[in-house]
């Protein structure tokens, strides 16, 4: 590995540091470390690479991060690659990392917690042998897996058609087929800190779904492989913005834990459970467990101190009837019981020009219970909730400096009900001219059943304002939805509008790095908001483009009659370009064993194969390779070729060997605006 060569080729130079075989005296190496030895520190200075990664820059202040160069050269496999610094288990520990068995101070720790996994299947039932890329002691294999990628076969859909283009626009919408990690990292160069929504459901490690990577520490990979996209995805939010991870019951706990170490405990806002009705325990396990009805959503700010970082008011709409029966059958008091029969006698008393303000006296003021007023009007107390809600009042003693500034006015004024009207600035009538009524000498105020409620198809339904349950979100019936067939499942149109509707508006920028069926790029189309989708497993032309392509004509599933949707817009699909693609092309036409071997010894030669990542029966039978039959051969290289999925980087889109295409380097190109910054 070329860092940890060139940190050897360093020390060398130093005699001091040399045995008389030639060999490094780590225990010296150590001392002059620990002393912050003049010669030592100058000569990792002058290295560009290993001064990047041995010293920190605060302000004009160059600092050495003594702990990781000793943590480097302690280390058992320098110089060869690590996959890890921890040997134990996932456990608590002190900062320092000693494991404890309590602490007021812990912190999750897990044996790939320093490490890159870069998880590239593609398809649902494949099982992967992954490498755990060190980041201390491979900084430049993460350094080049990270790196910005190349695009390839980009097509804007639009109009019921589709055709090749390119370049991007900024205002496009955006899909993108390939390994997710890697799509983050690239979209970084465009969209740092410009996200203002990110929802994804990943795969949640049940044993059973598309997280198949085999290794025995199997939650720690679950970890590794989350912390290294959040990462990622922290850096793509706006300061505003927000992330929204949903889980089940398996990875829950260590899912909150991960998510507070990545974006902060101070950033947390709530665990949102969502009824999914999902089936019983049955068989076996009955007796044994409690049925399983929830799924969670951790929902965090970026930075929760911004002032614009506020979830918009969202509310759940209820059946008047229901919701007041529901009410009283928990044992509450329903309080709007009283009707305003008559509000007459009005007089202008004070009018305030600056503030826009008007003070009104009412001096004819009659109520009646709802009860009563059923029985004067010959109608079921239903009846009256249904045809008089903007008459229906209860009265507060709400604490504002509205209120009290009316207290203050009208005390001079001898009126039963005083109506202040203004203009508020802000909540759900900003804007909006509207008179507040305040009733008897403590001026409490009164507040109306309409203002509470809206008309549905002819029919007053409560709004309640949505909490951290989401139990009215209907998961049966999901199977037409989108008009796509999903076997692993959808999540619910409405579940996804209730997420853009807390975070977002019109215009704002969403992202899935787990698009699955395309549900949020859907949802996010239909209610004006622009979006990023990433999705490596194969599906995504069979399954996730069509959907779009369907949402684009105005299929009416969903959340689309909500939106009065009609169809319109565009995407642009495009996919990560891989290296390995024109070596398997030659592969498949090799006829003979010398042409495999040629195939192999290219790849190898160009830097193409990782040679870490080798397929059992290759590291096997090495020496035996010439004595496989054709299609045996063909077969574990395809293996090799395949477990390494290597993608063209941004910087090399020009590379002869690679052969992009004109449209693919222009396409490029123009997603990072080479030549424009």
């Amino acid at each position: 590995m070329k860092f940890l060569v060139d940190l050897e080729n360093l020390l060398k130079k130093d005699e001091r540091f040399i045995s008389s075989d030639g060999q490094l005296l780590k225990p010296l190496i150590r001392d002059a470390a620990g002393q912050l030895d003049p010669l030592l520190i100058r000569a990792l200075l002058d290295s560009s690479d290993l001064s990047d990664h041995f010293f920190k820059r605060v302000d004009d202040i160059v600092v050495f991060d003594r702990e990781k160069f000793m943590w480097v050269v302690n280390s058992k496999e320098f110089l060869p690659d690590s996959y890890t610094k921890y040997r134990n288990r996932i456990g608590l520990s002190t900062d320092d990392r000693s494991l404890l068995a309590s602490s007021s101070e812990i912190t999750l720790i897990w044996p790939y917690k320093d490490c890159v996994l870069e998880g590239g299947q593609e398809k649902e039932d494949e099982e992967r042998d992954e490498i755990f890329y060190n980041e201390t002691l491979a900084p430049d294999e993460v350094g080049r897996l990270l790196a910005p990628k190349a695009f390839r076969n980009a097509r804007r859909y639009v109009n019921g058609d589709s055709e090749p283009i390119d370049q991007f626009s900024p205002e496009d919408n955006l899909i993108i087929r390939g390994n997710n990690l890697l799509a983050l990292s690239s979209l970084l160069e465009r969209y740092e800190g410009q996200v203002k929504c990110i929802y994804i459901d990943p795969p949640y490690n049940t044993g059973s779904d598309s997280f198949r990577y085999n290794d025995r520490f199997n939650h720690s990979s679950w970890l590794t492989f989350m912390k290294n996209r959040l990462d990622l995805a922290k850096r793509l939010l706006s300061r505003d913005g927000f992330i929204l991870v949903q889980c089940d019951d398996n990875e829950q706990a260590y899912l909150k834990v991960l998510m507070d170490s990545v974006f902060g405990e101070q950033n947390f806002i709530n665990v949102i459970s969502v009824r999914t009705k999902v089936g019983g325990v049955t068989g076996s396990s009955a007796g044994k467990s409690l049925k399983d009805e929830l799924e969670y959503i951790n929902l965090f700010a970026k930075d929760r101190s911004s002032e614009s970082a506020n979830l918009t008011p969202t509310y759940v709409d209820t059946d008047l009837e229901e919701y007041i029966q529901s009410y009283k059958d928990s044992g509450k008091s329903w309080k709007y019981t009283s009707v305003l029969t008559k509000l007459e006698g009005r007089v202008l008393l004070e009018e305030d020009e600056v503030r826009g303000e008007r003070l009104y006296g009412y001096s004819h003021v009659e109520s009646k219970s709802v009860k009563a007023f059923a029985k004067q009007e010959g109608i079921t107390e239903g009846e009256v909730y249904a045809k008089f809600a903007e008459r229906i009042f209860r009265t507060t003693n709400a604490q504002s400096s509205v209120r009290a500034r009316v207290m203050g006015q009208a005390s001079q004024y001898d009126f039963e009900m005083i109506g202040l009207e203004y203009t508020p600035s802000k909540g759900k009538n900003a804007s909006k001219k509207i008179e507040v009524l305040y009733k008897g000498k403590q001026q409490n105020m009164m507040m109306f059943l309409s203002d509470a409620v809206s008309m549905r198809d002819g029919k007053y339904v409560y709004q309640d304002r949505v909490g951290t349950l989401w139990s009215d979100i209907q998961y049966n019936n999901l199977a037409k939805e989108g008009e796509v067939s999903f076997l692993n499942g959808k999540k619910p149109e409405a579940l996804i509008q209730r997420v853009l509707d807390l975070t977002t508006e019109p215009g704002d920028l969403v992202l899935d790095f787990f698009l699955g069926s395309g549900s949020t790029a859907a949802v996010a189309h239909k209610m004006g908001r622009r979006y990023l989708g990433v999705e490596q497993l194969d599906y995504i032309t069979s399954v996730t483009v069509p959907r779009l392509e369907k949402v684009l004509a105005g299929e009416q599933s969903g959340i689309s009659r909500a939106q009065n949707w009609q169809g319109g817009g565009s995407f642009v699909y495009v996919e990560l370009a891989e290296q390995g693609e024109k070596l398997m092309v030659e592969l498949q036409e090799a006829g003979s064993a010398n042409e495999v071997q040629r195939v192999l010894q290219k790849a190898t030669a160009q830097g193409l194969l990782r040679t870490s990542v080798l397929p059992s029966d290759l590291k096997s039978n090495e020496n035996e390779f010439d004595e496989l039959s054709l299609i045996d051969q063909k077969n574990v290289v395809a293996e090799l070729i395949d477990k390494n999925r290597l993608y063209v980087n941004a910087s090399g889109i020009e590379d002869d060997d690679l052969e992009l295409d004109l449209a693919d380097i222009a396409f490029t190109k123009s997603f990072y605006e080479v030549g424009t910054k």
